[in-house]
């Protein structure tokens, strides 16, 4: 019956080989559990409730995406669609964490229907690939950046904006060993090196505490989760929606808009192009419409994913590129993405263990090795294109400046139409294209506070 579902046999797997890949890809994309709180506790969001949702809405999402699309392709809150929520949305636009999730909410409905109504793949056609590319390095930029802020490497100054902290602090100093030591694991090309960076550095942080060059604060033991963010509403989700929505329409409707579309413009293209490098990591079979098999079912899985991880209270969720790892260990069905999904419900108890450990020092270098993969997108640029650099230049420049990924976006995609129209490619410009444009326009114009 397993082999009929999840054809074994046609592509030479096994329920072993499949395990392997399921705990491999479990130890790749794990940091998360770490990572996610930390972030989202910038937007005030209570860090055991995150820790659950973050671990609970993976599993569900994991377990849906192995059933639906039988492709071993983990999901879980993503990074820098995290930082856009907390970072953008909450700290700079100045909307609660309940309006962001009602957000988020809005735009799972939205990514809901358009995936099953086909209008997809026009959509895909609509963006250029090159601005895909820049966002996605200048979020790894910003994520980074992110990192070493809040362990106090980087620190305010008066003359130029930012300046070095003293290094030989505690925070700082563990950070700074934490990325070296997870970069020399990555580089070694260990299994789980991220996640066992986190560990490594969070042990080095506990002998510090030892010995009086305090970082961490007492270790917690495990234990059995009583709670979940979705029970920490004012009263229950429902009342914690609607007042989110209430917030959400009572403000900017233009930049309520841009919130919007800056979500489902990660989830999309973020799920789009890790179906396309896992399937040629794999050699996947294609359909007749020139996809892997699976793509339909899979961005199915992926909406009704982020319909379950915001009633849970997380970030939108996003396939995971790391989910690679397990490709590479022999995964080749949805049975291994099961595995993920149940290795990340066991986690769930070591809730309160994890989160004593993994401090801003500690998540930094996860942060920081994850910006540099993201910023490996810039080889796939022409750099011999100057509509390509000007919109990549632009891009990360003003979302770093800004500290909006949503501004990033939207000064790069008007660079790019107004090079375009100069060097006269204007026909090449999609009709989506064009609207978008104008939109971004608008926004930067009169849709900011």
């Amino acid at each position: 019956m397993l082999d009929n579902f999840f054809k074994f046999s046609a592509r030479n797997t096994d329920i072993k080989t499949e395990f392997v890949a399921g705990l491999t890809t479990f130890f790749a994309m794990s940091y998360i559990l770490g990572v996610n709180p930390d972030l989202l506790a910038n937007a005030n969001m209570p860090l055991n409730g995150v820790y659950f949702s973050t671990a609970l809405a993976t599993a569900i999402s994991c377990i849906i995406m192995g059933l639906l699309s039988n492709y071993p392709l983990g999901i879980a809150p993503g990074m820098g669609v995290n930082a856009l929520f907390a970072i953008t949305v909450v700290k700079t636009m100045g909307y609660s964490w309940k309006a962001a999730l009602a957000a988020v909410l809005l735009t799972t409905i939205l990514f809901f229907i358009i995936t099953i109504s086909g209008l997809r793949i026009k959509i895909i056609k609509a963006i250029p690939d090159v601005l895909h590319l820049a966002m996605g390095a200048g979020i790894g930029f910003f994520l980074a950046f992110i990192g070493i802020k809040n362990a106090g490497i980087i620190i305010s100054n008066s003359t130029n904006i930012v300046g070095l902290s003293s290094l030989t602090s505690p925070a700082p100093l563990l950070a700074l060993l934490g990325i070296v030591i997870t970069l020399i694991l990555y580089i070694r090309k260990i299994p789980g090196s991220i996640f066992l960076g986190l560990l490594i550095t969070s042990i080095i942080g506990l002998i510090f505490t030892s010995i009086g060059f305090g970082v961490n604060s007492p270790i917690q033991m495990p234990t059995i989760p009583s709670h979940y963010i979705f029970l920490n509403f004012d009263t229950s989700t429902v009342f914690a929606f609607i007042s989110g929505f209430k917030e959400l329409f009572s403000g900017n409707i233009n930049q309520l808009i841009m919130v919007i579309f800056s979500f489902i413009f990660f989830i999309f293209f973020d799920t789009t192009g890790t179906f396309i490098v896992l399937g040629k990591q794999g050699d996947f079979p294609k359909d007749e419409k020139g996809e892997y098999e699976g793509t339909d079912k899979g961005f199915l899985g992926i909406a009704i994913s982020n319909i379950i991880g915001v009633i849970l209270g997380t970030s939108p969720l996003i396939t995971y590129i790391e989910s690679s790892a397990g490709v590479g260990a022999g995964g080749r069905t949805g049975l291994s993405t099961i595995f993920t999904g149940i290795f990340f419900l066991i986690s769930m108890i070591f809730a309160p263990t994890i989160l004593s450990l993994f401090t801003p020092s500690v998540t930094a270098a996860a942060l920081v090795v994850v910006g540099i993969l993201m910023i490996g997108q810039l080889k796939e640029i022409d750099w011999d294109d100057f509509i390509s650099l000007a919109t990549v230049f632009t891009t990360i420049n003003m979302m770093l400046l800004t500290s909006s990924i949503i501004l990033g976006i939207a000064f790069g995609f008007i660079i790019y139409t107004i090079t375009s129209i100069a060097s006269g490619k204007a026909k090449e410009l999609h009709k989506i294209g064009w609207i978008l444009t104008i939109v971004f326009i608008y926004y930067i114009l009169f849709g900011i506070k």
